[in-house]
């Protein structure tokens, strides 16, 4: 047939017909991005080893016996509750790498740890077992006596197909046996280089807050520094919660005073606030949120104690009637500056600052990057999704008084570019100008730098 048809881009058809293409209407994209992610490392005594985890909530209420070797219940899960209050993800990671794995002559524990030695496995003739004919088994493995695991009508060992919790050794010879406890099994020691190990692996993931429940300077020195660097160099916005480390004086580290009762040392209540920090929505505040974890807290402190404490970028409890209450929700920072006020020691306006620079940095990424032209059109496409988003913002009540005047995109040369006039180190700016947060009111200015013609170039966020 000589009629012509079909799909086009620009017009250089010859044969006469109807060429139609079917595209979508531009509009807006930007989405706001989801809260509620934390990331710890851990000393446990099961579980991989120098491997960060992902645990869903879901998952650790009803699968925390697989993942963690206890049940949600038990005393052992304690801190981890206090951590899964309030997020719904969590990147964990195994600091007492190196222990050794229990076993027995028919099975091996899945991870080394000393929780490895409450398994066992029990060997039964199964109900069609026959003498020399047809001797099946069913393999039973027991955690703590409770069954885990069953295998029914099993002839050898090398079909016995590995569980969460062990792995079974192909040439063992099966027999009836009652109880074949699992023993051996040890926790590996927590050294200084596994903090390192798990800030060099957790550098690819994203999540809100990362926590650090030591009390040693070194390696609460190490965390602030790593989220320095992350936060001012990579343009990675997130939060680090450690105990007393005020004198950080960063927007980006949240210093939790408050020992416990009987032990004031105990840095503890750093997994309450971590969880807490990470699920706190964009639009809130934990200022005076009620504590709901399980421990004691020590706030024996005075009025005069608690107001220094604030000056001093220290995140305190206090006792309010019955309950313990988040005093006021502040970080650590507190040297005022010209360009950088005393907005900057807000939990809340940094919720809303990284919401923001995450937010335009992944849109960014994930639209324009490689596949936008760098002319007028893409240039008002980004400034259309960037107004979009900050209405969105505006709508949940995280940011007042904005308008899309307040957003500008545009090419922005470099001096030497503007001398010789030419399209090839062209560094692009997007400037979001000044706006107002609700409730404490900050300026910010954010910058992303790409080179034309098709936005291929590093980003840096300040």
């Amino acid at each position: 047939m000589a009629l012509g048809g079909g799909t086009f881009l620009v017009q250089n058809k010859v044969l006469p017909g109807s060429y139609i293409n079917f595209i979508s209407a531009a509009r807006a994209s930007a989405v706001l991005s989801d809260r509620g992610v934390a990331t710890m490392p851990l000393e446990l005594d099961w579980g991989p080893d120098e491997e960060v985890f992902a645990v869903e909530n879901s998952e650790f209420q009803k699968d925390s016996v697989k993942i963690f070797g206890h049940a949600y219940t038990d005393e052992e899960m304690r801190h981890l509750r206090e951590l899964f209050g309030s997020i719904r993800r969590a990147y964990l990671f195994k600091l007492n790498s190196g222990g050794q794995k229990a076993a027995n002559m028919f099975a091996e524990a899945r991870y080394t740890g000393k929780r490895g030695n409450a398994l066992s496995i029990v060997i039964e003739r199964n109900e069609a077992f026959e003498e020399e004919t047809n001797e099946l088994y069913d393999v039973s493995t027991l955690l703590d006596g409770d069954a885990v695991d069953v295998q029914k009508g099993v002839k050898t060992a090398a079909e016995l197909e590995a569980n969460d919790f062990v792995t079974f050794k192909k040439d063992a010879v099966l027999a009836a046996t009652a109880v074949a406890p699992l023993t051996g099994g040890t926790d590996g020691t927590v050294k200084n280089a596994a903090y390192q190990k798990y800030l060099d692996k957790i550098e690819a993931y994203t999540f809100n807050t990362m926590g650090c429940a030591t009390e040693d300077p070194l390696v609460k020195g190490l965390f602030a520094a790593f989220t320095k660097r992350l936060r001012d160099e990579c343009g990675v916005k997130f939060q680090t919660v450690l105990f007393r480390q005020d004198k950080a004086d960063y927007e980006g580290i949240i210093s939790v005073e408050n020992g416990l009762a009987g032990d004031d040392a105990n840095p503890a209540l750093v997994y309450w606030v971590t969880g807490a920090e990470a699920g706190c929505e964009v639009n809130k505040s934990l200022t005076n949120r009620v504590y709901s974890g399980e421990y004691a807290v020590n706030t024996d402190y005075t009025q005069t104690q608690l107001e220094n404490a604030i000056r001093a970028g220290k995140l305190l409890f206090h006792k309010v009637g019955d309950d313990v209450r988040l005093l006021t929700d502040i970080n650590t920072f507190t040297s005022v500056t010209d360009t950088k006020s005393s907005d900057f020691g807000s939990n809340q306006t940094v919720r809303v600052l990284d919401q923001i620079g995450n937010d335009i940095a992944a849109l960014f990424n994930t639209k324009y990057l490689g596949k936008v032209q760098n002319d007028n059109a893409g240039r008002i496409s980004l400034w259309n999704d960037i107004v979009s988003h900050h209405n969105q913002m505006q709508t949940i009540r995280a940011i007042e008084n904005f308008s899309g005047d307040n957003v500008t995109v545009e090419i922005r040369l470099s001096g030497e570019a503007q001398r010789r006039l030419v399209g090839v180190e062209h560094p692009q700016e997007v400037f979001l100008r000044d706006f107002n947060l609700l409730g404490p009111r900050a300026e910010s200015k954010a910058q992303l730098h790409r080179c034309p013609p098709c936005w291929t170039s590093c980003t840096r966020r300040g």
